[in-house]
This record gives structure tokens, C-alpha cells and sequence, in this order.
């Protein structure tokens, strides 16, 4: 079983509450296995549950009320007033209805008693801490590794990854492994679905979002989206998706027919005449000069398929960091690289696999994503996310997302998410916005619903 990172899992919590999957089940689901491993090694009746304000304490609550065949004594880091989280607040309020030993710890001497029980719940603080442990926190791990009883630590040993952290026997940790866990660990499952791991949610958005207030202009990603000349509203629906997902920079690189009709669609847009009516091999050039200015090249959108821009794309994509493939991108002879956003009859285009319609297997595609080294984010009913190693769905969008441009403006989403995330991650949270921000305009314009509609419903769609 491979091991989850704590932003990962965060984003699996987040998923679930989105699912209906709500975080008092899955904290009750934790605390009774978390409980019924600590039945498996006591060796005397007493016991000790140091917890701290968060959902990890919030754990070891659920757990104790499983325990009440023991003695147990649950010591709180800090008041009850300061529990941080609405689910931990509501079992510490239960283990207080029914007259549980509780005790509010305001120093490091109420913990001088730990020496006395036989097993020592450690459940001060989760995954989420980091830098420096100090204050009761750190005088509590220093009572419990002194203790000499059995410790057990909840979901990570406290402290984990700091300069102090707790030395358990045994580790419980929860739906799967953590990395860097010391000794014996025990992986308890808490009721996540696999289809609640499998299928996108605002947890996947918030990998690719997180951006620190500091900033400035350009740091949040800068999109060169390369397309038109048969056609301009292509690229202009994925340079301004880019920019409605948060790219702080979007340039757009069109022939000379259509880059005045493209600027004109936005003030916001940067718009960079290419010569003649199509892309050409003589406008390599200007985008050498453009390509290494930005973090993600978006390139495909309304290019059509001239000969001599296949022989453009040809020499100009493997010079390319970042890149997003998308349309008329995704031709015979054209190298693939990066994302890769077709679909179904694209995909069998660019693979030359012989696959039934509506048949491309989660396998398939998988052996593909690996064999070339892409990440393929291929659009359906429910989008399948590879990057060879894992495979994602995403099951937002409708119907009403069959109207023209709705792939142009995925393709921008996903440009932007790129610039500061994983392939992957781009890809999963710009499948999963995409439809959202497609189900948010069909709620108001049904099929009616053009593509423009979508753009502008992506704001809501990020802040769900």
C-alpha cells in the first residue's frame, strides 16, 4: 500500500465532506479502530489519553468512550473552550455527559501521574505540524517519552518531523500509510470508499491553489497559449479560462488575421502577432523568444491543420518545458509532451490504438500514459486523469457541455493549475472545475449554455 502525504489525505477529507462522507463519521470510524487496537495490547486496565485541540485528539475522544471498559483518563492540552475543530468539540462534550475523567492540562507538572497507567494514548498533534515544538506540546511528549509505559500514537507519532517528537510502540495510523513512521504501524481503515480516492473533488482543487500572500505578479504562473488563425474564439476562451483560474499572466501568440479580433475580446489579454494566416515554421522565432517567458505553454486551440504548422509544432514542442496539448495539437507526427487533453477518438488518433468507441479501459490508457511518459487527461462522460501510476475520474460536467469551446476553455484551467502543480494534480483539478463551473452555468442556462458561461461560472466553481 503506498503511502499518502498529509496534504494528500487532507484533500481525501475534503472529498468526502463533498461526497456526503461527513468528518464526524470518519472521526467516529477512527477513534473505534483506533480502540480496538489499544484493547489488543493493554496489559492493565489504566490508561492514559493525552490529546490535543485538533481532530487528532478529536480521534482519541471517539476512542476512549470505546474504552470505557478501562480506566481511562483523558487529559486535554489546554481548556475545552480552545478545541479547535467542530467534531473533536462534540465527543469531548459527550465524554463530559457521561462523566468520564477529564482534566484541562495548564502545565507539565499535571502530567507527572503518567508513570501510573499502563498504556499511554499519544494523540497531541496529527500530520499537520511543523518548525519547532514548544510550550506544553513539547513538555507532553517529553512526560510521555519519559513515562517508560507502552505508548501509542494516533494516525503519526506527535511531532513527527520536528526536532521532538514521541517514540511509540505501536503506530495506528488511518486509510493508509504515512512515510517516515518509526517501528511497528498498523493501518486502519475509516470507511473511505475507494470511489471517494478515485473521483475529483475541491480537495484536489485546493493542491493547485495555494498561493502565499507575499506574492507578486508572475509568481502565480504565466500561460503562453499558442492557437488560432482558422479560428479565434478557441484561443480566446482558453487564454481567458487560464486567467479566471488564476493565472497572473496570460500571452497569446495568434496569427496576424486573427490577433487584433483576439485582443479585442479582453483588455486582460497580452496578444502577440504571429505572421501570415496560420502558424508557419517562420514564426519559431518569435515563439523561442516567448516559450522560456512562461511557466506553461497552452498550444493547439484553433490552429487548424496547415502542413507547415505540423512542421512547426513538430520543431517547436520538444523545445518546450510546461505544455498542454489540446486539439489540433494532438495530430500524427506532432511529438506528444506534457498534458495531453483529448478526446476519445483523439486519443485513438495520437495512440494509434484500436479501441471500440466508449471502450477505453482504465489499463489502456495507463500503459499508454507510462509508455510515453504523459500525463492524459481524457475527456468523457467521466474524464480519466493517468499519468501511468495512478488514474483519476471526474464525473462533474453535463450534457449541455457538448457546445463548441467548453475543451478550449479545460485546456486553459489546466495550463494555469500546471504552473505551480504536478501534471496530475493540474489535470485532476482542472477536470474537476471545469465540470463544475459547466453544471454551475447549466443550472442558469441549461442547454442554452455556451461556453463563455462556463468561463465565467470558473470563479464560483474554485470556491465552492
Amino acid at each position: 500500500m503506498n503511502t499518502i502525504s498529509p496534504e494528500e489525505m487532507r484533500a481525501i477529507d475534503a472529498n468526502c465532506t463533498y461526497f456526503g462522507l461527513l468528518p464526524l463519521q470518519l472521526m467516529e470510524n477512527a477513534g473505534s479502530a483506533l480502540a480496538k487496537e489499544v484493547k489488543k495490547r493493554a496489559r492493565g486496565k489504566k490508561i492514559a489519553v493525552i490529546a490535543g485541540r485538533g481532530n487528532n485528539g478529536g480521534d482519541a475522544f471517539v476512542a476512549a468512550r470505546h474504552l470505557a471498559d478501562f480506566e481511562v483518563t483523558v487529559f486535554l492540552l489546554g481548556r475545552s473552550r480552545e478545541i479547535v475543530t467542530e467534531e473533536a468539540r462534540r465527543n469531548w462534550e459527550i465524554l463530559e455527559l457521561l462523566n468520564f475523567d477529564l482534566r484541562e492540562v495548564r502545565d507539565s507538572g499535571d502530567l507527572r501521574s503518567l508513570s501510573q497507567y499502563d498504556l499511554i494514548l499519544d494523540a497531541v498533534f496529527g500530520t499537520g505540524v511543523r518548525g519547532t515544538v514548544r510550550g506544553l506540546e513539547a513538555e507532553a511528549i517529553d512526560a510521555i517519552n519519559s513515562s517508560r509505559k507502552f505508548v501509542v500514537s494516533v494516525d503519526v507519532p506527535s511531532g513527527l518531523g520536528t526536532e521532538k517528537a514521541v517514540n511509540p510502540e505501536v503506530t495506528v495510523t488511518f486509510h493508509r500509510p504515512k512515510a517516515g513512521i518509526p517501528g511497528e504501524m498498523v493501518v486502519a481503515g475509516i470507511g473511505i470508499p475507494s470511489a471517494a480516492e478515485f473521483l475529483a473533488g475541491p480537495g484536489d482543487l485546493a493542491l493547485v491553489t495555494d498561493r502565499a500572500p507575499g506574492s507578486h505578479k508572475g509568481q502565480n504562473g504565466r500561460v503562453l497559449v499558442i492557437g488560432g488563425g482558422p479560428y479565434s474564439g478557441a484561443p480566446a476562451l482558453s487564454a481567458m479560462a487560464a486567467l479566471r483560474a488564476g493565472a497572473d499572466l496570460v500571452t497569446v501568440a495568434a496569427p496576424g488575421n486573427v490577433s487584433g479580433i483576439i485582443a479585442g475580446f479582453s483588455p486582460n489579454l497580452i496578444v502577440r502577432e504571429l505572421s501570415e494566416d496560420h502558424l508557419s515554421p517562420d514564426d519559431l522565432p518569435v515563439l523561442r523568444e516567448l516559450v522560456p517567458r512562461h511557466d506553461v505553454v497552452v498550444v493547439g486551440m484553433g490552429l487548424g491543420r496547415d502542413p507547415e504548422t505540423r512542421d512547426a509544432l513538430a520543431k517547436m514542442v520538444p523545445e518546450c518545458g510546461k505544455v498542454v496539448m489540446d486539439a489540433d495539437a494532438l495530430l500524427p507526427g506532432i511529438p506528444l509532451k506534457g498534458i495531453i487533453t483529448p478526446h476519445e477518438s483523439e486519443f485513438r488518433r495520437v495512440s494509434s490504438i484500436k479501441v471500440p468507441p466508449g471502450r477505453v479501459q482504465n489499463e489502456t490508457l495507463m500503459s499508454f500514459a507510462r509508455d510515453m511518459k504523459l500525463t492524459i487527461l481524457l475527456k468523457g462522460k467521466v474524464d480519466l486523469i493517468t499519468d501511468g501510476e495512478v488514474v483519476r475520474g471526474n464525473a462533474t460536467g453535463n450534457a449541455g457541455m457538448t457546445v463548441g469551446g467548453t475543451g478550449d476553455v479545460l485546456a486553459g484551467i489546466t495550463g494555469a493549475f500546471y504552473c505551480k502543480a504536478s501534471p496530475l494534480r493540474a489535470a485532476v483539478a482542472a477536470a474537476f472545475v471545469n465540470g463544475t463551473a459547466g453544471d454551475l452555468a447549466f443550472e442558469e442556462k441549461g442547454y442554452s449554455l455556451l461556453a463563455t458561461d462556463v468561463v465565467e461560472n470558473i470563479p464560483r466553481a474554485m470556491w465552492l
